[in-house]
């Protein structure tokens, strides 16, 4: 089995090369989909002097089974998809953005992905958008992390019901969020499909500006 699968998967970007931008936004997208489809919503919320970075899964996948299943039977596919995105924030790093100048966001598989990353490398951060997503685990799991993000702008938004994420998970990565000193915002959409809603859009990019601008 290969244990790093997502270690030569390329990363897509866009917007201000690193090296001239004063933050960058981290995109996650979800099962199924791809770097392109995900870096297209650079063009939502574009904003001048900020970098815009797509990781690609192997196959399109960033874990194989449900985010609620067992953690081990996601392994070492999600191992692997952690460190894509610790590669991505140290390489924005290296080039002089820090922690505190990036965003991660991420749809469906790829938000699951990426508050799951917060949660394990707590921190301040420029924020986390998460389209459709929560922490990883089982129903059963103990879901609480230890760490200060600092006031962390971090944005949930979710339709009830969800066919892949029970609203209950949101509520509940949520709260372990503020926990660790995030500044949550959570918003219910009734009857959305499995989609990212113009709303959504529109508070991820005041998010944005209000963390980058």
């Amino acid at each position: 089995m290969i244990t790093d699968p997502h270690r030569n998967c390329p990363v897509l970007r866009a917007g201000t090369p690193v090296k001239d931008a004063v933050g960058a936004v981290i995109l996650l997208h979800g099962r199924g989909g791809s770097a392109a489809d995900i870096l297209s919503l650079a063009q939502e919320f574009y904003f001048p002097n900020l970098a815009y970075l797509a990781p690609e899964a192997s196959g399109n996948s960033w874990y194989p089974f449900s985010f609620l299943a067992p953690i081990e039977k996601n392994e070492p596919w999600l191992t692997s998809a952690l460190g894509k995105i610790l590669a991505a924030i140290q390489s924005v790093g290296d080039a002089g953005i820090p922690a505190e100048r990036v965003i991660v966001c991420g749809f469906s598989q790829g938000a699951c992905l990426a508050t799951e990353y917060i949660a394990r490398h707590p921190k301040r951060y420029a924020g986390l958008i998460a389209f459709t997503g929560g922490l990883i685990g089982p129903p059963d799991a103990n879901l609480s992390h230890a760490g200060d993000l600092a006031k962390t702008p971090v944005f949930f938004g979710s339709g009830d019901p969800d066919a892949h994420v029970p609203w209950e998970r949101v509520q509940q990565s949520g709260h372990v969020l503020m926990e660790m000193g995030a500044s949550v915002t959570a918003r219910r959409y009734e009857g959305r499909p499995h989609t990212i809603t113009r709303d959504e859009i529109e508070v991820a990019k005041q998010l944005i500006q209000d963390a980058l601008g």
